[in-house]
């Protein structure tokens, strides 16, 4: 056939139009579509401003470097092919993908595990979402896509072979050794993921490189944020385990995470002060920490306002770790950390505020300087705020309070005096009559060692209506809650005002010899129990109402087959009671 005409019937082939889109081209203005869609649904949510604010930012970067790459030709036909622009723009829409549903949580304020959680999961989109951006700038600016045909591995399955994950971890070790600072940062994002996975991946990564921890802690040094922080998580991961603290301490670690806690972005001092943590979990680690002015740089963050809950909470934590070392807790009281958590422990966030408790206890400790300064900065307040009945404070919140007053105001004389003016007396009554079982043992305890301090509070724990909710706690189930009742009452009855208030009860002195003759699992609570219910009997027994309600108790038996089993105290009593008119039987046989 002539190739001039169409051939007679044969359907004319239409004129070529505009190229289609390329795969690439085409992924590429869904993910710019897909990140413009989420700005614009950002600015109608009203929970954490600044966290989104500062989400907004890094997207709109994102949508610029996207609009340049499209609009620059770097979509063009056959670059969806290109592995290092395929994986980068999946990992944006992953990303955006997790931001949309974090908006949607917002938006409904259900903080499913709590604003803490969010506040972490805005951070982490914020951190990943900067990492797009530079590693998209490194992609089209650096040269990097005209060597990208060079494979990248893929991320081993679960299950797979050492071989596989030695391989992995060696080509993402080469892209941080040898690449820019983009490429560097997401092989650190993606070595961080499978290193906090599976500690398999430690091991090898060790194992491939030996100089691992070098590296890493050369990097907190890194000009690049993104780098610096992806680092720093690094360092923490591994700071995880025994077996690195050591060489992360020899390679210069502490020095560096101080560096990053004084001069980091928000995202890499949590991160430094989470590494920091667990390398003083290592008590020796402390005075390295401490000489490379790590308590002021730590102290300054508690006290910072614009430090996130989670930043101080780790801060905290490193603090806490030192606080075990006696030098480092007075230079921490000289640096102003009184101040510091008598504040923090009113935060509202309660993790804050409980840290804060116990941190206070740690540093106090028997000194009784640091405690009366812990006095004077309203630490009495604060606490007594946290055992209010009207404020929604878990169980938890009153528990340390309860532990951190009796620590740090049951001495001296004047800040009992001072506890029980502020109306310590009827919060522990309160928890005593109404608290959660946890709640209930706890000021129990309270109230125990309150009895301890002197007669004056003895006689105003009295006053205040303490003896028949002690005799009520006879009969919990608990033998050590049993045994701490009969010390509390024990002491109690040293005064004579509160006998006769233990004497008014109606079946206060059957519950005692009652419990007398208890068996129980708990052999040395028991012994314990019936030490304090004979020394609480023997109070009574010293007058002549007392010794008759004893003697008309149905269980004075029990106190009988005591004496008969020559345990002294008993034998005392059934002395004492032999002396009184309606025993006269009692008193032959026990002065045979």
């Amino acid at each position: 056939m002539g190739g001039g005409a169409a051939a007679e019937g044969e359907e004319e082939v239409p004129s070529a139009g505009p190229p289609p889109h390329s795969a690439g081209e085409s992924e590429l203005r869904q993910v710019a579509a897909h990140v413009d869609t989420l700005i614009s649904s950002s600015y109608s949510i009203k929970s954490f401003p600044g966290k989104w604010q500062s989400i907004r930012n890094k997207l709109a970067k994102l949508s610029s470097g996207l609009a340049a790459a499209a609009a620059g030709g770097a979509a063009s036909p056959g670059s969806g092919d290109v592995p290092a622009l395929s994986e980068l723009l999946q990992g944006i829409n992953s990303t955006v993908d997790k931001a949309v549903a974090l908006a949607g949580a917002c938006a409904d304020q259900s903080y499913a595990g709590g604003k803490l959680l969010m506040r972490s999961n805005l951070d982490l989109v914020a951190s990943r979402l900067e990492l797009h951006a530079r590693s998209l700038e490194q992609v089209y600016a650096s040269g990097v896509l005209t060597h990208a045909r060079a494979i990248v591995l893929s991320k081993p399955g679960a299950g797979a072979s050492r071989d596989d994950m030695r391989l992995y971890v060696k080509d993402l070790l080469s892209r941080v050794k040898v690449g820019g600072p983009g490429m560097a940062a997401s092989a650190l994002l993606a070595l961080n993921e499978v290193l906090r996975e599976d500690d398999k991946y430690v091991r090898v990564a060790a194992a491939e490189t030996p100089e691992l921890v070098g590296l890493l802690v050369g990097l907190l040094e890194a000009g690049d944020r993104v780098v610096q922080e992806e680092a720093t998580e690094a360092v923490s991961v591994l700071a995880g385990f025994d077996s690195y603290r050591p060489s992360l301490v020899l390679a210069g670690a502490v020095a560096a995470l101080i560096r990053v806690l004084e001069n980091g972005t928000g995202s890499g001092k949590r991160r430094a002060a989470g590494a920091l943590r667990k390398l003083t979990e290592n008590a020796d680690n402390a005075w390295s920490v401490s000489a490379h002015g790590g308590v002021t740089a730590l102290l300054k963050l508690c006290g910072d306002p614009g430090s996130g809950g989670e930043l101080v909470g780790s801060a905290g934590g490193v603090l806490r770790n030192l606080a075990g070392v006696g030098e480092i807790r007075r230079f921490m009281v000289e640096q102003g950390a009184v101040p510091v958590f008598v504040k923090l422990s009113g935060a509202k966030e309660e993790a804050t505020a409980i840290q804060a408790m116990e941190f206070l206890q740690a540093i106090a400790g028997d000194d009784p300087n640091v405690k009366a300064r812990v006095a004077r900065e309203g630490g009495m307040e604060s606490l007594l705020r946290a055992l209010d009945p009207n404020t929604p404070s878990s169980s938890k919140a009153r528990e340390v309070a309860l532990r951190a007053v009796e620590a740090l105001c049951f001495s001296p004389a004047s800040s009992v005096s001072a506890l029980i003016g502020a109306g310590f007396l009827g919060r522990v009554l309160f928890f005593l009559r109404h608290g959660e079982t946890s709640v209930q043992e706890s000021a129990l305890k309270a109230a125990s060692r309150l009895c301890a301090v002197s007669e004056a509070t003895r006689r105003a724990m009295g006053d205040a209506g303490f003896v028949p909710e002690l005799v009520g706690m006879l009969e919990a189930k608990s033998p050590e809650v049993r045994a701490t009742a009969a010390e509390a009452l024990s002491r109690m009855v040293s005064v004579q005002r509160n006998q006769k208030r233990l004497l008014q009860e109606e079946h206060g002195v059957d519950r005692l010899l009652q419990l007398l003759c208890q068996e129980d699992e708990e052999k040395t609570a028991m012994a314990a129990a019936r030490k304090h219910l004979l020394s609480t009997l023997a109070a009574i027994a010293d007058s002549s109402s007392g010794r008759r309600r004893i003697a008309a108790s149905g269980y004075v038996s029990n106190l009988e087959k005591l004496a008969e089993a020559d345990v002294a105290e008993a034998k005392k009593i059934i002395k004492k009671l032999s002396s009184n008119r309606f025993l006269n039987m009692l008193s032959a046989i026990w002065n045979s």
